[in-house]
């Protein structure tokens, strides 16, 4: 049987071993911390290095004239009309209310307002007739007129009443001759009779011859004819006299109501003359007003035929001549060079950092040198960027706000001939 031997290290050496372990350890831990910390040291100094502070805000934009550029045309009424006269060019500077440009419907607005002028001037001459009523002279002739129609009346009247009073007097005439014809036909007839009684016996007791006695009877037959005939005219006679009597009463009456009708007629006209109404007055002042009316509707008709500037300003670009119908862009544009502004698109990311008067510089290659200005305004909303870089790596769809940058004088004077420039505006923070 074999035997095994046990062996029995020391403990000094295994203590010594785990010494050694633990401070190695302790050194390794150690050295990473001083290695973290000095990682840490360099990070902060690469940082400070690589991120500098952030001083400007830089965009892109335009230089634009104050206000907005004006494309000025002829007035709504005057469209299709054409430009007789063009009184600028390119390039001239403009007063408000300058004329630009003539139309070639001035001549007959001209005769329109000369025409309302005059319209205006009778108006005013029947007013001042009604204010003043008639003339002395009218009055007058008019008193004359209606006592002329009351002698008239009153001479027609007196021949009418003598006309009648003859006729009365003719026909009594007539009727009492006529009356006494049949009286002394009656007499005869009476007579005649007697006689005719006294032959027809004499006849009976063949005293007388039968002629002789036919004779008799025939006198009185004669008589009785001629008695009825001269009362059949004297009805006649009395009938006619009543008629024309009745005929020239009637002419009468018609003369007097006449005549009163025409004296009434005359004094009224008379009346008419004389009277001022104020309601004749105010029709004229109401005629007057409406051709004054009419005549300020024909100046402002003509006034629209002279294309007049609304603005001080600079002819930036001529769209129809002389001899051309108006363009739908109109006939000149006219912007106000004297105060430049600069229009730039800042990035909505970068918005938060311009503030009014802020000081700008503006750059362009088209510039000799920069020029300066200070923020006006501030946008009130994000759009889509209109001026574009033409690098094409750039974002060509950024959303912008734009904000107006107010150039100083200086640098007006060198930017008034460069509307619509793209520049590069940097904003001073």
């Amino acid at each position: 049987m074999m035997r095994v031997l046990e062996f029995k290290p020391s403990p000094k050496p295994v203590i010594i071993l785990g010494a050694a372990i633990i401070l190695s350890i302790g050194g390794f831990q150690g050295y990473r911390i001083l290695q973290s910390q000095a990682e840490t040291t360099k990070n902060a100094q690469v940082s400070e290095i690589t991120t500098p502070e952030i001083k400007t805000v830089t965009a892109l934009g335009r230089l634009e004239p104050k206000g907005t550029v004006i494309q000025l045309s002829a007035p709504t009424s005057n469209q299709g009309s054409r430009v007789e006269k063009l009184l600028v060019q390119e390039g001239d500077k403009v007063k408000t209310g300058q004329v630009i440009a003539i139309l070639d419907n001035l001549p007959r607005l001209e005769a329109a307002y000369q025409e309302a002028q005059a319209a205006v001037r009778i108006a005013q001459v029947n007013l001042e007739k009604v204010q003043q009523g008639a003339k002395t002279g009218e009055i007058n002739a008019q008193k004359a007129e209606i006592a002329r129609i009351e002698a008239q009346k009153l001479g027609d009247e007196t021949g009418q009443r003598e006309a009648v009073a003859r006729l009365e007097a003719q026909w009594q005439g007539e009727i009492a001759a006529q009356r006494a014809t049949i009286n002394r036909l009656q007499a005869e007839l009476k007579n005649a009779q007697v006689e005719l009684k006294r032959y027809q016996q004499l006849y009976r007791d063949g005293a007388i011859s039968q002629s002789l006695f036919d004779s008799k009877n025939l006198t009185v037959d004669t008589i009785t004819q001629q008695l009825n005939e001269a009362r059949a005219n004297l009805n006649r006679i009395d009938s006619t006299g009543k008629k024309q009597i009745n005929e020239a009463k009637t002419a009468l009456n018609r003369m007097q109501s006449t005549g009163s009708k025409q004296i009434t007629s005359a004094k009224a006209t008379l009346d008419k003359i004389a009277e001022v109404r104020p309601v004749d007055v105010a029709a004229a002042k109401a005629e007057l007003n409406r051709t004054i009316a009419a005549a300020k509707q024909a100046k402002a008709n003509l006034d629209q035929a002279y294309v007049k500037s609304p603005q001080d300003g600079v002819i930036f670009d001529i769209y129809t001549h002389a001899g051309e119908v108006v363009s739908n862009n109109g006939i000149v544009e006219i912007g106000q060079t004297n105060q430049m502004y600069a229009v730039a698109e800042v990035y909505q990311s970068d918005i938060s950092k311009i503030k009014p008067e802020q000081k700008v510089k503006i750059s362009s290659i088209s510039l000799a040198e920069e020029l300066q200005g200070t923020v006006e305004s501030i946008g009130w909303k994000v759009q889509r960027q209109n001026v574009v870089n033409s690098d094409p790596s750039e974002n060509i769809d950024s959303r912008v706000v734009e904000v107006h940058i107010k150039l100083d004088q200086e640098s007006s004077n060198k930017a008034k001939q460069l509307t619509n420039l793209q520049i590069k505006a940097v904003f001073l923070l």
